[in-house]
């Protein structure tokens, strides 16, 4: 898979997470992708701060983005 098409396929993942984030006064942007196997995205608004931040990055964004783009190792959040 091209890094256009992975970078598609990523952003694709994360417009279906960012309606249950933004529902909690949250929100996700993408940094970028390491290597084509490491996403880089930061946690924005209310998610910076929520105490499961890590809890939703691995079990919600983490899973969602590995079914549109399987080759991604992990996703890491950047601080701000």
């Amino acid at each position: 898979m091209s890094s256009e098409n992975l970078q598609k396929n990523v952003e694709k993942a994360l417009d279906e997470i960012r309606p249950f984030l933004q529902n909690d006064g949250g929100n996700i942007n993408l940094i970028g992708i390491e290597n084509g196997e490491i996403v880089k995205v930061q946690l924005i608004g209310a998610c910076s701060s929520c105490t499961v931040n890590q809890m939703t990055l691995k079990s919600g964004v983490e899973m969602t983005i590995k079914k549109y783009a399987p080759q991604i190792q992990s996703v890491i959040n950047i601080e701000a």
